[in-house]
């Protein structure tokens, strides 16, 4: 949810738009939004829109993303690339023999060891979003990358945020 919000894209979605644009429910949304707010990684306006606050989020990620999102690994199966196998990540290192880390999506192209996202519905929304698929894909090295995949996620991280 905060990453989606941290693109930025025009004025705030209500939580009807970013529920659909998530694939998740309107009340997941706002469940969401009022745990951020509580800890202090968004605000809400007058009106009742989010607003993320960027280096709360940043140094979340940094510090915490992989201790409160441990990732859950599984058997080789098809998806669609993630962490360092997918961009922008993927084009800053070398190539490996390695099979890459996939979130399991049916319709994915990639075969690799299943990457649990954060969400079950992470692939249709990072489908459908580029730049949301590029914050995900780099929380996820974060999450559960080498220490040089989590500071080369981590440095492009601070950019996308505006560190």
């Amino acid at each position: 949810m905060l990453l989606r919000l941290s693109l930025g894209e025009g004025p705030a979605p209500s939580y009807a738009a970013l529920a659909g644009e998530l694939r998740m429910t309107a009340s997941e949304v706002h469940a969401a939004i009022d745990r951020a707010t509580q800890a202090q990684l968004a605000r809400k306006d007058s009106s009742g829109k989010a607003t993320v606050i960027r280096e709360a989020l940043r140094l979340f990620v940094q510090h915490g993303a992989r201790y409160a999102f441990p990732v859950v690994r599984g058997e080789v199966t098809r998806g669609m690339p993630t962490s360092h196998a997918a961009p922008p990540l993927n084009a800053l290192m070398a190539p490996s023999n390695d099979l890459p880390p996939v979130w399991p999506h049916k319709s994915g192209a990639v075969r690799g060891p299943a990457f649990y996202p954060l969400y079950p519905t992470v692939p249709e929304a990072a489908g459908s979003n580029p730049a949301l698929y590029e914050l995900l894909s780099l929380f996820d090295a974060v999450r559960g990358g080498s220490m040089r995949e989590r500071a080369l996620a981590i440095a492009q991280l601070d950019e996308r945020l505006g560190h």
